[in-house]
């Protein structure tokens, strides 16, 4: 029997689902079986939607929530922890019945409540291994805990701050996980034809998370008149999907999308990507190398990543009034220019390997025959649990 894991996400968004899907499709071509499991939907059937609803209400109120993190996540103060032990009372024993249902040998969490949940169990069943996945910039407190086996984190920043919690730990520094899909040998003009782009046209990507954040339809209209081809994306938010879809009627220059699967045609497609500081959408447009131009409307840890993107070049930072923008996108469209290398690929798979073969967790054994083949090209059991969120 193969051996088993289990991914904990978080259904705040689209980037922990996104980072889960990678290590899902990663530890299937180590010939792992795996399961995702919502951190969120877990909590129970209220108390998830209800931290949902907080975190968009303390979203809109980046006041509020920057106080939250960089008073309280990020130092670990008494509410910090108060709030840890509430999601983690709830979330440790439902992992501890699931796993009994169906065991598992290894524990990847990419949410940070799963993370705690999943240091707390990790005394409790023999042989377990456990693993925090942090893709933002700063892992705050509730990420790093002791009982976490190893920390993977995406710069030596990161790494640091996991050492500012638990000095002893285990921390191994890895690529972005970003999607295979994003590697594919792809032309702009390929891209643009079905897409009814002129090839030459100076075409930004405008979104802004799964969630629509930002003042995408304002912007949307900025941009169209100073003449720029618009691929504006509302995500999850139907009402922002059909007011963009109703400028787009209008304005030639305008292609509204709601939620959409074409997102790696539509970066290769584009000349900047226009978006929050989101870590994954941020991995995505490097991979393909996309210049960035990132709006400062992201509180708590959009602030760190957004600082952390400009240290790595080729990322402009705007100001979220239309009028700014639209001067900052055109600025970055005339830098577009000279083109920026894309990520190589593999190099996610093979870091993610041998970080995990420091703690002894290594491909399982593959069975001869078809079997063997579907787990050799990450094609195995991806299944995700019934109780998991559907949040692209």
């Amino acid at each position: 029997m193969p051996n088993r894991a289990v991914i904990l996400s978080g259904s705040l968004g689209s980037g922990h689902d996104v980072i889960c899907e990678v290590v899902t499709g990663s530890l299937a071509g180590l010939g792992w079986e795996s399961r995702t499991l919502d951190s969120m939907g877990m909590l129970g059937r209220y108390e998830g939607p209800a931290g949902d609803w907080v975190f968009r209400r303390l979203m809109g109120m980046p006041g509020v929530y920057d106080a939250l993190h960089f008073a309280h996540l990020r130092p670990g103060s008494r509410l910090a922890e108060a709030m840890d032990k509430a999601a983690t009372a709830r979330l440790v024993p439902a992992l501890r019945d699931e796993l009994r249902r169906e065991p598992a040998e290894l524990i990847v969490a990419a949410f940070a409540t799963g993370a705690s949940a999943a240091a707390k169990l990790s005394g409790m069943v023999p042989g377990l291994r456990t693993v925090a996945l942090c893709a933002d910039a700063v892992p705050h407190s509730a990420w790093v805990r002791e009982g976490i086996d190893l920390f993977l984190v995406t710069s030596p920043a990161a790494a640091a701050w996991v050492y500012r919690y638990v000095p002893h730990a285990a921390v191994c520094v890895v690529p972005p996980p970003v999607r295979p899909a994003f590697y594919r040998p792809l032309s702009q003009a390929e891209a643009r034809q079905p897409l009814g782009l002129p090839a030459d046209a100076r075409c930004v990507l405008l979104m802004g998370g799964g969630w629509g954040l930002g003042p995408l339809e304002d912007a949307t209209r900025a941009l169209a008149d100073a003449g720029v081809q618009v691929l504006a994306v509302a995500g999850n938010n139907r009402q922002l999907a059909a007011r963009l879809a109703a400028l787009a009627r209008g304005v030639p220059r305008i292609h509204a999308f709601g939620f959409t699967e074409r997102i790696v045609e539509l970066m290769i497609a584009c000349d900047v990507v226009v978006t929050l500081p989101g870590a994954t959408t941020c991995g995505e447009a490097r991979a393909v190398g996309r210049r960035l131009v990132l709006l400062d409307a992201m509180p708590g840890h959009g602030r760190e990543n957004l600082q952390h993107e400009l240290e790595l070049g080729g990322a402009d930072a705007c100001n979220p009034r239309p009028s700014d923008l639209t001067a900052s996108v055109l600025a970055a469209l005339d830098r577009a220019a000279d083109p920026l290398p894309g990520l190589p690929a593999g190099e996610w798979d093979r870091a993610f390997a041998a970080a995990l073969a420091s703690i002894g967790v290594e491909p399982a054994p593959r069975p001869p025959g078809p079997a063997g083949d579907a787990a050799a090209t990450g094609t195995g059991d991806n299944r995700r649990a019934p109780q998991e969120a559907s949040h692209p």
